[in-house]
């Protein structure tokens, strides 16, 4: 029996959403405009990188088509590959918003057939009633922020004063999500933790997808970092999703970053958290060398999203992207005849687009195993796909699974 793995590059989109419009997004394009930034310098750091986006691993399994298929334009400077060894394509999200629960689930063939809440751009943003059970159910002093907030400049904004009145920082985004912010040590992880579940039950009325704990440490505005330790606490699914059926299968769900959380730990059978893409995708591997045939490695790499679009920041996206795609070889040579690798990403966040927050694009399909001629992936072009769930049902066919309700596979 095989194994699948599905890699989500978190934010890494290719632009053209053909509903983008209705999100302030059209003529967002996270692959294309970092590629043209890089093309024309502006993708240059002293110490880090320069020169054109250089992705010879994820062009060679297709990556600069997709994106060509997506958008209508080759990546600036991104290089055409030789023969691809593997399936390429792209596909939009027929589920509702741009966040990372509905895209994941949508991937895991689950698309999302309801409208999440949201908070208003208003400050405060939260609804008096909520901040008042919060504070009153947290045994809270107060809170700080309640506004739309980038996670990093809000840090650096509020933390010295949490610190100092132990009043958590509380904020959110585009996204249906409720952040929470507090010191490891002054405040306390497992009270952190304790308070997320609280509030967690109180926007449960309010469709909000995520609650959110984002630890800390450091003791001044120039010192302060988030931890590895975050949490996110999700709504569960509204029906059983890929992860679901390979578990019920008898097979495994090995979980590596944020997985979990995403998928409010249903259909898991083990997770492993780590710190930063590097460290992510030593888990992956080290999760696709123990994984048994029927088992499905799932990972989360957060770094493009968190670290770089939502600070816009092209020349540290781009150093990411590099760095993953020098270790695209890795996960080849760990693969075993017959395993099928999906790599993809949620949403897009471009780094060159107005605001701080996610934008509505169509994300990439790459598709390979050690073996592309056996399995039938090299060089084939799969075009559009109309939902992400094609991705779930292509690794539910290849793993054995009965055919779900939403998606078809590409195999």
């Amino acid at each position: 029996m095989p194994r699948a793995i599905l890699i989500v590059l978190d934010s890494v989109g290719i632009g053209g959403a053909p509903d983008a419009s209705a999100y302030g997004d059209e003529g967002a394009n996270t692959i294309g405009h970092i590629a043209a930034a890089c093309a024309e310098g502006r993708g240059d750091r002293a110490g880090l990188r320069q020169g054109p986006l250089t992705l010879p691993n994820l062009s060679r399994l297709g990556l600069g088509a997709a994106a060509e298929g997506a958008s209508g334009s080759w990546p600036a400077g991104l290089a055409a590959p030789g023969p691809r060894n593997a399936i390429h394509g792209h596909a939009a999200e027929i589920s509702n918003g741009k966040d990372t629960p509905s895209g994941h689930w949508e991937i895991a063939a689950v698309p999302v057939p309801f409208d999440w809440g949201y908070f208003p751009e208003t400050e405060p943003c939260f609804p008096a009633s909520l901040t008042e059970a919060m504070i009153r159910e947290g045994e809270l002093p107060g809170i700080l922020g309640n506004k739309h907030a980038s996670g990093t400049t809000i840090l650096a904004e509020l933390g010295e004063e949490h610190i100092r009145t132990g009043k958590p920082i509380c904020y959110t985004s585009a996204d249906s999500v409720l952040q929470i912010a507090a010191h490891e040590t002054h405040f306390g992880l497992d009270r952190l933790y304790a308070l997320c579940e609280t509030v967690r039950r109180l926007v449960d009325p309010l469709k909000i997808g995520r609650v959110i704990a984002r630890p800390f440490l450091g003791e001044t505005a120039e010192t302060f970092e988030r931890t590895g330790n975050r949490r996110d606490y999700a709504v569960n699914p509204p029906e059983p999703t890929l992860l679901d059926r390979v578990v019920a299968s008898g097979g495994r769900t090995l979980a590596i970053g944020k997985i979990g959380d995403i998928f409010a730990h249903q259909g898991i059978s083990e997770v492993t958290k780590a710190a930063g893409n590097r460290a992510l995708t030593d888990a992956t591997l080290k999760a696709i060398s123990r994984a048994a045939p029927g088992d499905l490695v799932i990972a989360n790499l957060v770094d493009f999203d968190t670290l770089y679009g939502h600070r816009r920041d092209v020349a540290g996206y781009a150093a990411a992207l590099e760095a993953f795609d020098a270790r695209v070889p890795e996960i080849e040579a760990a693969l075993a005849p017959g395993d099928l690798v999906v790599i993809t990403a949620d949403h897009g966040c471009d780094p060159t687009w107005r605001g701080s927050d996610h934008t509505r694009e169509q994300v990439p399909i790459l598709a390979f195993g050690r073996d592309a001629n056996g399995l039938g992936l090299a060089g084939k072009d799969i075009g559009a796909r109309t939902s992400f769930a094609d991705i779930g049902e292509t690794l539910a066919a290849h793993l054995g699974l009965a055919p779900g309700p939403h998606g078809r596979s590409f195999l």
